[in-house]
């Protein structure tokens, strides 16, 4: 008996680009010191505080099935939060409480996109997001952007792909790039929906991870609150990665039938690990300044030791914790480039081309060891690339 083709083609028949992380785990765990630049996992736990009142709640007895929408509480409480954000009203009523913000993004798919709908994503994008789509029955297509514009979307770009579609996902502030659009670049993802009837499903898990510029949600430009479905989560925000609780913010109507949807899948998040959620969003921005000042920091480190060489270039990283370096100075692919690099030295990063054509010859590094190994690695990598480039 064979899988289903859905489930067998969610790649799409490829690589699921994380070859290069792959191999830096199977050195580590043969025992060889490796310094991992690789993925989005924070360098910190999750706050003591906020494992107490998990711990309380679980102990309180708060161990069966919650309410599938998620509990009236944190619904409350993310509608707050997104409304003092955005300035947009928001109720509970618009909130979905879901097992982190991927499954988030395979709901809000589910609920924008038919078997056979186009749906459309910006590279470079997030591992994730093809899979996901084709995973809802969706067909994947790629709006390029370009390094030059800083990898954001343009009007145009979105136009020449967006006949016959039926979904738009964009994210920022961006995985993988780091960068923050700006509001005419808002404006103009949200001129494209309008325009073509699309749905726009945003993923601002990295929202409050503002270094520079400032976050502007599609969902607050005018006339787009009908059409848009924000993702967000607990992860990033409150370095809650393995507690898996994230939500979506759209329309009452169509957050109801995803409520329907989520009885047929998740049937919701533990009630403790939401009660911790409640916990944490009431803590306030102290918690989440707390959570992303490493990664502000290390940035900061990051642009003075490029700034002292000329063959790696930074692109614009207004938030996140990552950044995207342009190695093509070095005449390498990034694939080649991250492989020489942790052959040579041991240090891991992501390859551009993990994350689509768009970034080839550029690598992503995760800001995510302390500061000083972080500075010492950094500074191997831009010798790395000098030398490569002499």
């Amino acid at each position: 008996m064979q899988a289903s083709q859905r489930i067998s083609g969610l790649t799409g028949g490829g690589s699921d680009g994380w070859d290069v992380f792959y191999r830096a785990r199977a050195m580590v765990a043969a025992g060889e010191a490796v310094t991992e630049l690789t993925i989005g996992e924070h360098d910190i736990r999750t706050d003591p505080s906020i494992l107490a009142a998990m711990d309380a709640s679980a102990v309180g007895g708060h161990t069966g099935y919650a309410m599938v929408p998620g509990i009236t509480a944190l619904r409350d409480a993310v509608a707050a939060r997104v409304q003092a954000r955005t300035g947009m009203a928001t109720t509970r009523d618009n909130v979905l409480i879901t097992p982190g913000g991927q499954a988030a993004l395979f709901a809000a798919h589910h609920a924008t996109n038919d078997e056979g709908d186009v749906a459309l994503y910006c590279d470079p994008y997030y591992t994730t997001y093809p899979g996901t789509l084709r995973g809802v029955g969706a067909v994947p297509r790629a709006i390029m952007t370009t390094p030059e514009q800083n990898f954001e979307p343009s009007f145009t770009d979105i136009a020449k792909q967006a006949r016959g579609a039926r979904s738009l996902l964009v994210n920022s502030p961006n995985n993988p790039t780091g960068v923050v659009y700006s509001r005419a670049t808002v404006e103009g993802i949200a001129r494209a929906c309008c325009e073509y009837d699309l749905w726009c499903v945003s993923d601002e898990v990295y929202d409050t991870q503002v270094w520079e510029g400032a976050h502007v949600s599609p969902r607050e430009i005018e006339g787009m609150a009908a059409r848009t479905l924000v993702v967000g989560s607990m992860s990033k925000s409150h370095a809650m990665t393995g507690s898996r609780v994230g939500w979506v913010v759209g329309p009452a109507e169509v957050i109801a039938q995803m409520i329907n949807l989520a009885t047929h899948t998740t049937y919701g998040v533990a009630g403790f690990v939401q009660d911790a959620a409640l916990f944490a969003l009431n803590a306030g921005p102290e918690l989440e300044a707390k959570v992303g000042a490493p990664f502000q920091r290390r940035r900061e480190l990051a642009q003075a030791l490029i700034a002292q060489q000329n063959v790696v270039k930074l692109v614009p990283s207004g938030g996140a914790m990552y950044l995207m370096l342009d190695m093509r100075a070095t005449g390498l692919s990034g694939e080649d480039f991250a492989n020489r690099l942790l052959d040579t030295h041991k240090i891991a990063v992501m390859p551009g081309e993990s994350f689509g054509a768009a970034a080839t010859g550029h690598v992503r590094v995760a800001m995510t060891v302390e500061d000083r190994a972080f500075e010492a690695a950094l500074g191997t990598v831009l010798d790395f690339a000098g030398g490569l480039a002499a």
